[in-house]
């Protein structure tokens, strides 16, 4: 959680944008964690926001909410002025309380990215963890709602090669850039 004092010094350090996810809805948030309100979670982006510094806040999907918790994060969002939205599909690992969960399916997946899209419609939504076990093949439809995909592995999780993503995304008719140092490591 952010403090006024760090976000101070954050933006001093020249950093332009602060990712705090608040995860799921305020009504389903203690069923997910009990280590901090989800008070806690709009208040640092609040604080990092107030530092001028852009703020990067979405959701997991398919924690066991219900479709109105994800209206509600979709609108929370939106009312926290989130300039880029990650949209995360659970990917349950095992030993976690959400281990075995599997609740989500593709169609309803790329339902989330046009529910996100029509409440934000002027903001950044991104596809992340959780896209290539739950998109499945339908990944490139969820770019028609989405704005971008993040690449790579995740925070606890493995994502799908990045040569993989490039290939889809020129699929869709995108021209990928690489740095010479991407280029060297993925082609």
């Amino acid at each position: 959680l952010l403090k006024e004092e760090q976000a101070q010094q954050l933006k001093e350090a020249g950093v332009d944008r602060y990712n705090h996810n608040l995860n799921t809805s305020e009504r389903h948030h203690s069923y997910i964690t009990t280590s901090h309100t989800y008070e806690d979670r709009v208040n640092t982006v609040e604080i990092a926001k107030k530092h001028g510094i852009s703020p990067c806040s979405g959701a997991i999907i398919g924690m066991k909410e219900t479709k109105e918790d994800v209206v509600n994060i979709a609108r929370a969002l939106h009312q926290l002025d989130a300039d880029s939205i990650p949209v995360n599909f659970l990917n349950a690992i095992d030993g976690t309380k959400l281990e075995g969960t599997k609740e989500l399916n593709p169609r309803y997946c790329l339902k989330v990215l046009a529910l996100f899209r029509y409440i934000n419609p002027t903001k950044e939504i991104r596809i992340s963890g959780g896209r290539e076990v739950n998109l499945g093949s339908l990944q490139p439809i969820g770019l028609y709602a989405a704005n971008s995909i993040f690449v790579g592995d995740y925070l606890t999780t493995e994502g799908q090669e990045a040569n993989s993503d490039y290939r889809m995304l020129e699929d869709l008719g995108f021209e990928i850039e690489l740095s010479e140092k991407q280029e060297e490591a993925f082609c």
